[in-house]
């Protein structure tokens, strides 16, 4: 009878896990979006195995920050955006809008050209593929609930295992992958530190605080279900990771190996081709494609949530056009704009994303401070404030952020 009741508790727990689980898996795996493939990417073909090391203690900041942003979700049932206009009111709201949803903006437009590229390795036109994405993208969210889109986005999650394939077939050295992990190699040349404070920067982004709030809330994730919510996070951290780092691995053991250097996904996945084998540098493509087509789903919608949440407008993909005219408008031009932007002609699209990433640097270190303050709010949280040991780790990996931050734009600025 004993082992019968465990196995009706573990089923029960596991039922309830699936419930809960989606906005943590699914905010992590859209991370590695157009511009974070092409970060891992380059630190593979500039660094070989040598800053794999450093995707461990990031993984553990990405853990601690998106669970406090699940926890503040799941006990108040408000966005963060909305917690920030009512506890520092309307003006700090509006220029932390302002911020990211420029930031956002510059980021809707790289996945977009992330669609162009990977479809264009395929010999497919960008004036056919970009337009067509950002109608399927359009209706997804407009025509569907959050019930149906969210089972389409944990499916998209999937399809991320092209680059553990990708990486199996580069044959890379596990013994001198093993040892870059154990042996961690810290550089201080400008171009070493610069890489780490890039990886920090595209694998930890403001957006994602704000999304995976507002996806706790919409999801109607309680309190008393918020132990399966964190381990929701925990698993969704874990598996960004383990893709960031077999795209870094693919890159190392080949790009690194023939002396070639890249700057973007599409780039490495051309340059696979001759080194690892077209199918090698097919799925590689097809992950860009995959991961573009997720982002160019969620930065809008994330931007929308943010929006709405922070001027105390309708929002929710639960609701009608009608119920939520200003949600699904700003979702609409952010979708229109970024996808026309790349249909432009000449168009300096890393200048774009030059200045995106300047404005994420400010934003971010800005954004972790008032999550800090809100998290340790008695009146707000009660039993659910942050635990000593907990805030020393958190303010710690804020300060490390913010150092990282303030470095990485300076590095921006001077190169």
């Amino acid at each position: 009878m004993a082992i019968r009741t465990i196995l009706k508790q573990r089923w029960k727990g596991l039922l309830l896990f699936l419930a809960v689980a989606g906005p943590g898996i699914i905010t992590s795996n859209v991370d590695n979006d157009a511009g974070g493939i092409a970060t891992y990417s380059m630190a593979g073909s500039f660094y070989g195995y040598s800053l794999l090391w450093s995707l461990l203690p990031i993984m553990v900041a990405l853990i601690i920050i998106q669970e406090m942003s699940a926890r503040m979700g799941a006990v108040t049932n408000k966005g963060l955006s909305d917690l920030i206009r009512e506890h520092f009111g309307v003006k700090v709201t509006v220029y932390l809008l302002i911020g990211v949803v420029l930031t956002n903006f510059g980021n809707v437009i790289a996945e977009f050209a992330g669609i162009a590229s990977s479809l264009g390795i395929f010999h497919v036109s960008k004036y056919a593929s970009v337009p067509i994405s950002a109608l399927l993208v359009w209706l997804l969210v407009v025509k569907g609930s959050y019930r149906s889109v969210e089972k389409i986005f944990l499916y998209a999650c999937l399809f991320y295992v092209t680059y553990v394939v990708s990486g199996l077939l580069a044959r890379p050295d596990w013994g001198e992958i093993g040892r870059s992990l154990v042996r961690p190699h810290f550089d201080l040349s400008s171009g070493h530190l610069g890489m780490i404070i890039g990886l920090v920067g595209t694998t930890i982004a403001p957006w994602m605080q704000f999304y995976l709030q507002a996806s706790v809330v919409e999801k109607n994730i309680l309190a008393k279900d918020y132990k399966h919510s964190r381990l929701d996070v925990i698993i969704g951290s874990f598996i960004v990771t383990i893709i960031a780092g077999f795209i870094v691995l693919t890159c190392g053991a080949t790009l690194f190996k023939a002396g070639v250097r890249v700057e973007t996904a599409a780039d490495a996945a051309l340059a696979l081709k001759p080194l690892a084998g077209k199918y090698c540098s097919a799925l590689f493509a097809f992950g860009l494609l995959n991961a573009s087509l997720f982002a160019a789903s969620i930065l809008p919608l994330s931007t929308a949530f943010l929006v709405c949440e922070g001027l105390g407008w309708e929002d929710g993909v639960n609701k009608k056009f009608s119920e939520a005219p200003q949600f699904y408008g700003l979702y609409s031009l952010l979708i229109l704009f970024g996808a026309g932007v790349v249909l432009l002609p000449r168009i300096p699209l890393f200048s774009v994303m030059y200045v995106s990433q300047i404005i994420n640097g400010i934003v971010l270190p800005v954004i972790l401070i008032f999550m800090l303050i809100l998290v340790n709010n008695k009146k707000l949280m009660g039993r659910y404030t942050n635990k000593r040991g907990y805030n020393i780790i958190s303010y710690v990996t804020v300060a490390v952020l913010g150092i990282l931050t303030i470095a990485y734009i300076f590095t921006l600025i001077v190169h």
